[in-house]
């Protein structure tokens, strides 16, 4: 009678190895009109563990070297020469490389972007919106320049940012591609209850309570 060997025994990662394997890719997109809260929702995620970073970085890299100020109608122009030099999804092609473990992409600006981002394994785009009477509340509050001193300059800088063309921004369409909105019409803490929320929804719990 032949016998056969017995089977090795698969023995237990020891927890300190484990912590060394890096983190399987999750990256969450940031898409939504201006002084929605975009970027308290990147707080939040970066207070647990995500790493940030925005598409707009690489427009303002390259207002600095125009000779630009930040303003948002100089960053508006400049996005959109990127976009039509290298197409409508440059900028995200451009944050690709930097995308490691759980990692957050905000300022998503254009359809294009969100086409190359759901090339990744797992990518969940959030929408972040508010009534925009509050929105312009809000940006008067953090006082960035160029997002307008009045409600009327506020509304007519929106439509700018809702181009038809493939190179300009496109909000609407863009936070119309979300695989869910958050209304932000309450306190941070509400805010961060609802991002928590949504991602333990769809089964991604990465957020501490």
């Amino acid at each position: 009678m032949r016998l056969r060997p017995k089977r090795a025994t698969p023995r237990a990662t020891h927890p300190a190895a484990r912590a060394k394997q890096p983190l399987p890719i999750l990256v969450v997109g940031l898409t939504g009109p201006n002084a929605s809260g975009k970027g308290e929702v990147a707080k939040f995620l970066a207070a647990s563990g995500f790493d940030v970073h925005s598409l707009s970085d690489a427009v303002r890299e390259e207002a600095t070297r125009r000779g630009l100020d930040h303003s948002r109608d100089h960053l508006i122009r400049v996005g959109v020469d990127l976009r039509q030099e290298h197409g409508p999804g440059a900028l995200a092609l451009g944050v690709l490389p930097r995308l490691k473990g759980r990692s957050v992409v905000d300022s998503i600006r254009n359809p294009g972007e969100v086409e190359v981002l759901r090339r990744l394994p797992r990518f969940l785009l959030l929408g972040i919106d508010a009534p925009q009477a509050l929105r312009f509340e809000r940006s008067l509050l953090r006082g960035r320049l160029g997002d307008g001193a009045t409600l009327d300059e506020f509304t007519r800088k929106e439509e700018r940012e809702n181009s038809t063309t493939p190179a300009g921004q496109q909000l609407l369409a863009t936070l119309a591609l979300a695989d869910v909105v958050i209304d932000n019409d309450g306190t941070i803490a509400a805010l961060r209850r609802k991002v928590r929320r949504a991602l333990r929804a769809r089964g991604l719990e990465t957020v501490p309570a």
